[in-house]
């Protein structure tokens, strides 16, 4: 599915099924919300925190779809062609950072012999 097909495919469920979309600031507040959700999965998934019964009934792929519906319900709510407006950005991203990240000692593997 091409990013045009599912900003259609949100947009025909929520003409179908959700009645409306919610207001823009509404939208906003329930993406940081889904944010904090997959961000709770993620703390617990990969870093320190154990997880309560209650995390349970979260999954990483579904709250991440979650963030993904919202930004694309706020991209059809603003007029935002997702596809060109991330084609725009990644161009950006590349002419910006074509060499910062290669030549970043931080991100390079560190090939000193620990055994030592």
């Amino acid at each position: 599915m091409t990013l045009d097909e599912l900003q259609s495919t949100v947009d025909q469920w929520i003409k179908t099924y959700g009645v409306r979309y919610f207001s823009e600031l509404t939208n906003t507040a329930v993406l940081m919300e889904e944010v904090g959700e997959l961000a709770r999965v993620m703390a617990r998934k990969y870093g320190d925190q154990s997880s309560k019964a209650s995390d349970l009934q979260y999954s990483l792929q579904d709250e991440m779809a979650d963030v993904l519906w919202v930004l694309v319900c706020l991209a059809n709510q603003t007029g935002v062609n997702l596809e060109e407006a991330f084609a725009a950005n990644l161009k950006k991203k590349t002419q910006r950072d074509a060499t910062r990240h290669i030549n970043n000692e931080k991100l390079k593997v560190n090939t000193i012999d620990s055994s030592n």
